[in-house]
């Protein structure tokens, strides 16, 4: 698939299965991750792959930390935080560094971290694997950070769910005009 294409044609996913990229695909999917915009190369970004029973463990993290937030939570919203990284058979999880630093301010080291992200999805998808990025609560929830080794700085911008589409999702005939004006000054 050359680049225009798989541009044009990444539309999200949330129904995956097995199988997820392996090795080489993922080696090919982080060399495009690590070409994002970078300010500086402060290269802002570091990359958690989770698979197998480390699903398991994710899940756990994301159900503590609902019942910290909320310790009234009934079960089944708990059991629901947990099962989330089992929605898919690879969770890649996006995480900013963010740095002081007197050029590169971290909005700009954020937003590098998820031009990575996008880049890293974008490969999936011209190696034929299906993806949906997700954040919510999670990604800014201080007892996720710190359970997966972020530091205070540091900003989760998503959790990359990765497999097989279960079934091609259908693009919307959608046109950029509707979001592109011609300014003149």
């Amino acid at each position: 698939m050359n680049a225009i294409e798989a541009l044009v044609t990444r539309k999200s996913t949330a129904r995956l299965i097995e199988p997820a990229p392996g090795a080489e695909d993922l080696g090919i999917m982080m060399k495009a991750a690590i070409r994002a915009p970078d300010h500086c190369r402060l290269r802002p970004w570091r990359f958690l792959v989770v698979e197998g029973t480390a699903r398991e463990k994710l899940g756990d993290i994301f159900m503590d930390a609902l019942k910290s937030r909320d310790p009234e939570a009934a079960e089944a919203l708990l059991q629901k935080e947990k099962n989330k990284p089992q929605r898919a058979p690879m969770v890649i999880v996006v995480i900013a560094k963010v740095e002081e630093h007197p050029k590169v301010p971290a909005i700009e080291q954020i937003l590098s971290a998820g031009a990575a992200a996008q880049n890293l999805m974008l490969a999936a998808h011209a190696l034929g694997y299906g993806g949906i990025w997700r954040s919510g609560k999670p990604c800014f929830d201080p007892n996720v950070k710190r359970a997966l080794g972020a530091r205070e700085a540091d900003q989760i911008v998503g959790f990359l769910y990765l497999g097989t589409a279960e079934r091609p999702p259908i693009l919307s005939d959608e046109s950029p005009e509707e979001y592109v004006e011609m300014w003149n000054g």
